[in-house]
């Protein structure tokens, strides 16, 4: 019997050569360096990104631990590492045997007239044993492959959940700068509606004097309500953005959390490290999107081992090993020992093509895994370039919009002075505070955008 358990335990150990191919990265086409670097300099690694030590505005910091803590969209993405990892948990069951301590009891009566004595029979059998229950021998490494998809699908699901968390980091400090943004807009446009009340009056005084016509009363009217209905219209903008970074937090984001007595809200706001040209292409391998592509790939290439196995023998062990008796008392006894064991093999003969066709299947979907990882990082590729131009075009367009408000403050000045003094008509002062309004506008949507961009960043460079 030792020797029979022994020879049974070295059987459910064997283990062959595991078919499919080996899981090898592809080739990318890309450049070694991403941005305008030195040819002759070798291309700037990066360290790994916190978001602590990246995002150095202290109003952001609550908003984003807030969001990683309330988030739903998060925990459903929490949720699916879990479910992965205990799909995992049962492939990688499969690679080692089950065994069962089973007891049972049995008891059966034979009347006289059925008993082949004429006399009534009562049988009774216990039974102890420890179960092998179908344990396959994974020859030719079908179990295996399957194991090491699961555990790449694990991989893949841990790796999304990182991409979901840093572009959802992204995503708040974006709406927060775009919340901001609205506000200040709205500030502005506040004032000059102010503005073009006073405006209005002074219009009205020189019509009642007959120094100025019905018509620039009605522009100057005119100009008012333009610029009330432009507030109404940034009111519901900024509400709805706050409504939208509240949805991201998981939690009710007040007026008072975007919203101060500064009226250059954006101006004020500091402006994290700026991303050095020239950085080594590696870094995109790094990436949790870039990760998850790749992991799905080796999943989809173990899977090809498995269904390649598919064609060639199956042999599945089941058995047991105890004792059994009579009567309870002599269960345990000399010469009470029992076994069974049931080697079983099975071979594809026909089966219509089904194997077949699971072989094509999987070895699609590599290719479509293939083309997905190779998309994924060219996708990785353009959203890192486009950040390093979009800073330095962001920091010349802020630059030349500032220098356009000092002109355009001027010459509103200077056309109101005119005004006033009865030098020209209204509808110069008129066009000058227009163009004043439109162009402070764009600047703090200028200012904006460069703040945006860093945003942009630390989900491009897989912050975490």
């Amino acid at each position: 019997m030792k020797k029979k358990m022994i020879s049974l335990a070295a059987l459910t150990l064997l283990g062959g050569c595991a078919m499919g191919p080996d899981y090898q990265r592809p080739a990318l086409d890309m450049p070694k360096q991403i941005g305008q670097g030195d040819a002759a300099v070798q291309p700037a690694a990066l360290p790994a990104i916190k978001w602590e030590n990246y995002f150095t505005d202290p109003a952001l910091t609550p908003l984003i631990r807030d969001a990683l803590a309330n988030n739903r969209d998060l925990r459903v993405a929490v949720a699916r590492v879990e479910e992965a990892r205990a799909l995992y948990g049962i492939q990688r069951a499969d690679q080692l045997p089950t065994l069962n301590a089973n007891g049972a009891a049995a008891a059966s009566r034979v009347p006289a007239s059925l008993s082949s004595t004429g006399q009534e029979m009562i049988n009774h059998r216990y039974d102890a044993n420890l179960g092998l229950l179908s344990y396959e021998l994974d020859f030719w490494g079908r179990v295996r492959r399957l194991s090491e998809a699961a555990q790449a699908n694990y991989f893949a699901s841990e790796a999304a959940q990182k991409s979901f968390r840093s572009g959802l980091i992204a995503d708040v400090v974006s709406g927060y700068y775009a919340a901001q943004a609205l506000s200040e807009q709205l500030a502005f446009s506040r004032k000059t509606e102010v503005a073009r009340g006073e405006t209005l009056r002074l219009v009205q005084r020189r019509l009642d004097v007959g120094v100025a016509g019905r018509l620039e009363l009605l522009e100057a009217q005119t100009a008012l309500e333009t610029a009330q209905a432009v507030s109404a219209q940034l009111a519901k903008q900024k509400d709805n953005a706050r409504h939208a970074l509240s949805v991201l937090i998981g939690r009710v984001v007040a007026d008072d959390e975007i919203i101060s007595g500064d009226a250059t809200l954006l101006e004020k706001r500091p402006l994290p490290l700026a991303v050095p040209s020239g950085l080594s292409s590696d870094i995109l391998l790094s990436r949790p999107d870039v990760e998850q592509a790749e992991q799905q790939l080796v999943a989809a290439n173990a899977n090809i081992g498995a269904a390649r196995a598919a064609f060639f023998p199956k042999v599945t062990l089941v058995g047991s090993a105890g004792t059994a008796s009579a009567e309870l008392s002599d269960l345990f006894g000399s010469g009470s020992g029992a076994w069974s064991f049931l080697p079983t093999v099975s071979m594809p003969i026909f089966d219509g093509g089904r194997t077949r066709s699971g072989l094509e299947l999987a070895e699609a979907r590599k290719v479509g895994a293939v083309a997905s990882y190779e998309k994924t990082i060219q996708v990785a590729f353009k959203e890192v370039a486009d950040v390093l131009s979009d800073q330095q075009w962001l920091a010349a367009q802020l630059e030349a919009q500032q220098r356009l408000i000092r002109s355009q403050t001027a010459r509103m000045d200077m056309a109101e002075r005119r005004y006033k003094d009865g030098l020209t008509n209204y509808l110069e002062f008129l066009i000058a505070q227009r163009d004043y309004f439109a162009s402070q506008q764009t600047l703090i949507e200028a200012r904006r955008a460069r703040l945006t961009v860093a945003a942009q960043a630390y989900k491009a460079l897989g912050g975490e």
